[in-house]
């Protein structure tokens, strides 16, 4: 089973995180920030990752920056070598009147590109900025380039959502293991 776990404690926040990339997409979600567990509980739900994951800490932004990290972290320890995997993932998903796209390459080089085209300061009580954040830290530590971005949308909560889901099933698909692939899926010979 690809499974891992990462404990991260700092002055401002201690995380505990652990996921199983082969599981069904249960979650144990605990953040003082309700939108924030309902994310990665969404998350974990249509990725079909176990997670389980806590976090406690002094400000929000830090709690999602690091728990971000914790679970980049899991998920590229989990993953290995990467021998055998699909390694490239894409996704549509609309939530409502949303709509966002995901394209995921687990290459081991990190790369983002986000464009969620929120409007307000917030969604629910967690800064828009953070959930900016929160898809940005996972991909410093999960090593890999995604690129995900809204299409449209008239609501934040929907918009937030929508990219959410498409991470989660671009992220999915690029784990999957290929049975015809042997090593790595690079040309290269290594990723």
């Amino acid at each position: 089973m690809r499974c891992e776990e990462v404990y991260r404690k700092t002055k401002e926040t201690e995380v505990i995180v652990k996921v199983n990339l082969d599981g069904e997409g249960k979650a144990n979600i605990q953040t003082p920030v309700p939108f924030f567990s309902h994310m990665l509980t969404s998350f974990a739900t249509h990725s079909l990752i176990d997670i389980d994951a806590q976090v406690q800490g002094d400000l929000a932004h830090h709690m999602i920056e690091d728990l971000a990290l914790g679970l980049g972290e899991a998920l590229n320890k989990a993953l290995g070598t990467r021998e055998g995997i699909t390694r490239f993932g894409n996704a549509a998903a609309p939530m409502d009147c949303s709509l966002a796209f995901c394209a995921v390459d687990l290459v081991k080089r990190p790369y983002f590109k986000i464009d969620l085209k929120l409007r307000g300061k917030k969604v629910e009580e967690m800064a828009t900025e953070d959930i900016v954040h929160f898809f940005e830290s996972l991909t410093q530590t999960l090593q890999a380039n995604v690129h995900v971005y809204v299409e449209y949308g008239s609501n934040d909560h929907h918009k937030a959502e929508a990219a959410t889901k498409a991470l989660a099933l671009a992220l999915r698909q690029a784990a999957t293991p290929d049975p015809r692939r042997k090593g790595v899926p690079s040309s290269k010979g290594v990723i």
